[in-house]
């Protein structure tokens, strides 16, 4: 039987929260997974090197500071300049996919922004690489209509676990109806197993936080932050940093706390995903 294995982000490491919080997080994704049976393989780039898997020690030297943000479009030169990067989730599937890694574990990924050409390359990721990934949903300071749209027009699996509606990272709900749903991590890797014997590209299974924030009075403090962000001349790389500090002031927090739940939740939910492909194969 194949090894069930998760693939974790480390930018959520590297810059998605605080030290010591972030070190706290990371570590307890990966005690999340091996608690459901699966082996954690956190990916990052350390001094010019691909790590599948990091060190108690590499961890806290990233949790530090310091290090660089890599996604597809930068991840050659890092890697020749010897560079030490969180990875993104396309840099991550990307390279979970390269390395043999079958299911990812994220909290949400990007997409479309309301500014007019901003999109994510996880878009793109999602699009070419045969990988299972388990998020909340695209991150909440998104278009989701715009994201549904894309990843439609890329052909990306969009599946719902236990949810007819897509959730939108904060809020277990949203307006939005997923294509496909299913209610078991069975039936979710007997997706994955015939998208990819398709030839298609990632299945996006989409987990509603358990406890969550309405979706209506996130979407109110979305649009008063993207207002702020637009009078301060805020835009580009440093948009999503800026509005998901601004949402943690204006909740008082509960969108970090939040943040954290749904990780945990993401990754024990592709461990089990991993351990039921890992018997079908």
């Amino acid at each position: 039987m194949p090894e069930a294995l998760v693939a974790l982000e480390s930018a959520v490491l590297t810059h998605g929260l605080p030290y010591p919080l972030n070190l706290q997080v990371a570590l307890a994704l990966e005690e999340a997974v091996r608690e459901e049976g699966a082996i954690p393989k956190t990916i990052a780039l350390w001094k010019g090197e691909v790590r599948v898997g990091l060190s108690r020690e590499e961890m806290e030297s990233l949790a530090q500071g310091g290090a660089e943000k890599a996604s597809l479009w930068n991840l050659a030169a890092l890697l020749a300049q010897g560079k030490s990067a969180g990875t993104t989730v396309a840099a991550t599937l990307h390279l979970a996919h390269r390395h043999g890694i079958s299911v990812f574990a994220t909290g949400g990924i990007g997409g479309v922004h309301p500014e007019p050409y901003h999109e994510s390359a996880d878009l793109w990721a999602l699009a070419r690489a045969p990988i299972l990934v388990v998020c909340s949903g695209p991150k909440a300071i998104l278009d989701l209509k715009a994201t549904l749209e894309r990843l439609e027009t890329l052909g990306v699996s969009v599946v719902g676990y236990r949810t007819d509606r897509l959730p939108a990272f904060f809020s277990p709900a949203s307006p939005f109806p997923v294509p496909a749903r299913v209610d078991t991590p069975m039936e979710a890797a007997r997706v994955f197993l015939e998208a990819k014997a398709l030839g298609l590209g990632a299945v996006l299974l989409v987990n509603p936080v358990s406890e969550g924030l309405p979706y209506e009075k996130v979407a109110a403090w979305v649009e008063e932050v993207t207002h702020r962000a637009a009078r301060e001349g805020i835009h580009g790389k440093a948009l999503t940093p800026f509005l998901l500090r601004r949402l943690s002031e204006l909740s008082q927090g509960e969108t970090d706390r939040v943040n954290q739940r749904l990780l945990l939740e993401n990754a024990r939910l592709a461990a089990r995903v991993a351990l039921a492909l890992s018997g079908i194969e």
